[in-house]
């Protein structure tokens, strides 16, 4: 299998590249995420799927992977030591700067954006209008977090640390676990609080990771049943859904051209 990191080749090699290829760049986030996952989960998930998506579907696809991006916008963590959010601005300005000098330095127009946190998905669907217009891109953003599992209609739904997250940790990153620990949170709050603050459709709020109302410990969802098996089931989905996604990015650079 070829190597698909982009910072492996020298500038002569950037010739393997051609315009239907596809570049993935991994986005996450600096972030509490409970006593048992480290503040770089999100970064960590988004670089390790974007790794696995390469290993599956990379010959197939021709795709290169890109370095992460490891921060993102994590206001709703702010109360919690560690956490480092950018700013809307300042968020827009390094996107826009990347897209830039991929259009400007690289061959591929086609970029998929592997976002591991849920908090970047607003900011990722303006900027993929600029990406497109502005600087000719073919772009899509896999949303990794929306992907892990429908929130159900009756029990605690998944939003942060919780057993998706955790068990898909265990599965790509078991060794950044703090194993011990994942029982002392989650599960304690009120389900339909967590849907009236984060989940409704109508109605958008600036809700907090420290509300005791809808977490706890920084905690929203159950990690108590995580398991790396379970972490290996959402990763499947993530990479059917991705290999999917891989499919319809190449059939809109077709149709773009003849239009």
């Amino acid at each position: 299998m070829k190597d698909c990191q982009l910072g492996s080749l020298t500038f002569e090699e950037i010739s393997r590249l051609r315009e239907r290829s596809v570049l993935l760049l991994p986005i996450g986030s600096m972030e509490q995420h409970g006593p048992h996952l480290p503040l770089d989960t999100d970064a960590i998930l988004a670089q390790r799927l974007a790794e696995a998506i390469t290993e599956r579907f990379g010959e197939a696809f021709d795709l290169w992977q890109l370095p992460p991006f490891p921060f993102g916008l994590s206001r709703e963590h702010a109360w919690a030591s560690g956490t480092m959010s950018m700013s809307v601005a300042g968020m827009t300005t390094i996107l826009r700067e990347i897209a830039r000098e991929i259009a400007r330095a690289l061959p591929a127009r086609n970029l998929m954006i592997v976002n591991g946190h849920g908090g970047n998905r607003g900011i990722l669907e303006v900027l993929n209008y600029e990406f497109k217009v502005d600087f000719g891109l073919n772009v899509c953003a896999l949303h990794t977090g929306a992907l892990m599992n429908p929130a159900p209609a009756a029990s605690l739904p998944e939003i942060h640390a919780g057993k998706d997250e955790t068990s898909l940790m265990l599965a790509l990153a078991p060794d950044r676990v703090r194993r011990e620990r994942i029982a002392e949170s989650g599960g304690a709050v009120s389900a339909a609080e967590v849907r009236r603050t984060i989940l409704d459709p109508g109605v958008s709020w600036p809700w907090s990771s420290g509300d005791p109302r809808i977490a706890d410990l920084g905690v929203i969802g159950d990690a108590s049943g995580s398991s790396a098996e379970y972490g290996r089931t959402i990763l499947e989905r993530i990479l059917d859904a991705a290999g999917k996604a891989l499919q319809r990015l190449l059939v809109d650079q077709d149709v773009a051209r003849t239009v």
